[in-house]
């Protein structure tokens, strides 16, 4: 299957609730992520995490898709192929 490289965002509204459940699956995922920044915004009470990912579209979906599915998590991803 062709390999993909991008950037995934992670807005996180309530940290203390969902924090645990996050770090848990960017572990279970960390043979695809390349790299991880998280940045506290206090102002808004926010949370942003950016990936930069490099894997399969299934498994890229498959980590998104249970990031999303977390209470107060949105999550954006942009991709290309790699050749």
């Amino acid at each position: 299957m062709e390999r993909r490289i991008g950037v995934v965002g992670i807005l996180v509204e309530d940290r203390q609730h969902a924090a645990g459940k996050i770090n848990s699956i960017l572990s279970e995922y960390a043979e695809i992520i390349v790299g991880r920044m998280g940045i506290p915004y206090r102002e808004k009470n926010l949370s942003v995490i950016a990936l930069i990912v490099d894997g399969t579209t299934d498994e890229i979906g498959a980590m998104t898709g249970k990031l999303g599915s977390i209470r107060g998590v949105q999550v954006k991803s942009a991709l290309v192929s790699r050749k």
